[in-house]
């Protein structure tokens, strides 16, 4: 059985992302790698919450972006996820935007997902904050996903 990874939305963004700074075209570049590549290895999903996020977005890619994120399955939060998302907002383990960070790792988390693929190294993919985010989903009872970025989740070629 493929492990299962849950994609953000800053995956879909830098899909299409075009500036033309040196780490953003990294970053577009690996992307597009992952996906091209390596996605097929995994059990891709998301969720509504990734939908809503692209379609607020202001970028000229956000209608390229959504539509790449609506090819996958998706989940939608619960008043379960809702409440571990107060929890981490409580905690001080994520920002109080109840649709942001705290949103995308209780799903991660709740649907047991291996991984949780973003480009948010603020919040997410960030070793600062792994210990706390393991210690308050074991508090909680909750599966703790891999927090890593599209390139820290490319196999390497046989």
């Amino acid at each position: 059985m493929r492990e299962s990874v849950y994609i953000e939305t800053s995956v879909f963004s830098f899909y299409y992302d075009e500036r033309t700074e040196p780490a953003a075209v990294a970053m577009r570049e690996w992307t597009r790698e992952w996906w091209k590549n390596h996605r097929a290895d995994y059990t891709p999903v998301t969720s509504t919450a990734v939908f809503d996020e692209l379609s607020r977005g202001s970028k000229s890619h956000k209608e390229k972006a959504l539509a790449l994120a609506m090819t996958l399955p998706s989940s939608e939060p619960t008043d379960e996820i809702a409440e571990i998302v107060r929890v981490y907002v409580a905690r001080c383990l994520m920002p109080k935007d109840p649709l942001g960070d705290a949103l995308h790792l209780a799903l991660a988390s709740f649907h047991k997902c291996d991984y949780l693929l973003t480009w948010n190294c603020r919040n997410l993919a960030n070793a600062n904050k792994f210990g706390h985010i393991r210690r308050i989903n074991t508090l909680l009872g909750l599966h703790v996903p891999a927090l890593v970025t599209p390139l820290q989740l490319m196999r390497e070629e046989s």
